[in-house]
């Protein structure tokens, strides 16, 4: 095949170090573009990115020619410089040491999109811990229990 094609949407699911709640509006809307910025650069179409305090969830196309592992890096390496070298916060930014990357298909990524965008409502309710439990064992994967440890 002369040319190829590819759509794969990623639900990436980023939690602060030790689930410290160091996103605070006030640098929420600061990150969100700057990890869209980093998005971009890495030509990965990004949907929405939202969250709360302690975790932000993305959803994104994966450019062919990166692996999540890649994306992930820069972003959560990234991520953590600039809020740290821009001192946007009073304290070390860090993000924990793992993240949840899920495939979503062309079907699913509307709802997953109203999910993302429904995040404040939605943690008033659900725990982080029982929502990452629920993604998790949703896609058939056993959850490490040091997961919530870092």
């Amino acid at each position: 095949m002369s040319h190829s094609y590819t759509k794969l949407w990623i639900h990436a699911v980023l939690v602060t170090k030790f689930r410290r709640r160091l996103i605070h509006s006030d640098i929420e809307s600061e990150l969100y573009r700057y990890l869209g910025e980093q998005l971009t650069l890495m030509k990965c179409g990004v949907r929405i990115i939202n969250g709360v305090e302690d975790h932000i969830h993305i959803l994104f196309n994966l450019n062919p020619d990166k692996t999540v592992a890649q994306v992930m890096k820069q972003l959560k390496g990234g991520s953590s410089h600039y809020i740290n070298s821009n001192n946007l916060i009073d304290t070390k930014f860090q993000w924990q040491t793992g993240y949840g990357a899920f495939s979503v298909s062309e079907s699913g990524a509307t709802p997953v999109y109203y999910y993302i965008r429904k995040q404040k409502r939605h943690h008033k309710k659900v725990d982080f811990a029982d929502e990452f439990k629920t993604l998790v064992t949703l896609y058939g994967l056993e959850l490490d229990p040091n997961f919530f440890k870092d």
